[in-house]
């Protein structure tokens, strides 16, 4: 039972990556699947979430626009669509997934039952 966070690379400024969370071992089809990132020396911090459904999502206003966060259950993955790239988006980004208890979802950090193992995005020239 496992999140693996995949997609990452270097890219330049202005260009785009997808990042996915793929589930093994349980469907994602009834979790609120959240982003996060961790940039060097700096604290884990949530960037979008996505409810179960795909109904609902929220994402951070520094992002907001050029990050989009989507989901499809039947092939038990969660993205998140980055475009127009900025060095400071450089981190280790996560995903986590938690049981979805309804309403709108918040990238609130707390200990989630399942964790990705992270995948590092560089923005550089």
């Amino acid at each position: 039972v496992q999140l693996q966070a995949s997609g990452g690379g270097l890219v330049q400024p202005g260009g785009s990556l997808r990042l996915s969370c793929a589930a093994s071992g349980f469907t994602l089809d009834s979790y609120v699947v959240t982003w996060f990132r961790q940039a060097p020396g700096k604290e884990r911090k949530g960037v979008s979430c996505i409810s179960s459904s795909g109904d609902n999502s929220y994402t951070i206003d520094s992002v907001k626009g050029r990050f989009t966060v989507s989901r499809d259950n039947a092939k038990n993955t969660v993205y998140l669509e980055m475009a127009n790239l900025k060095p400071e988006d450089t981190a280790v980004y996560y995903c986590a997934a938690d049981v979805d208890s309804g309403g709108a979802c918040l990238p609130l950090l707390y200990d989630y039952p399942y964790w990705g193992q992270g995948t590092q995005v560089t923005v550089s020239s």
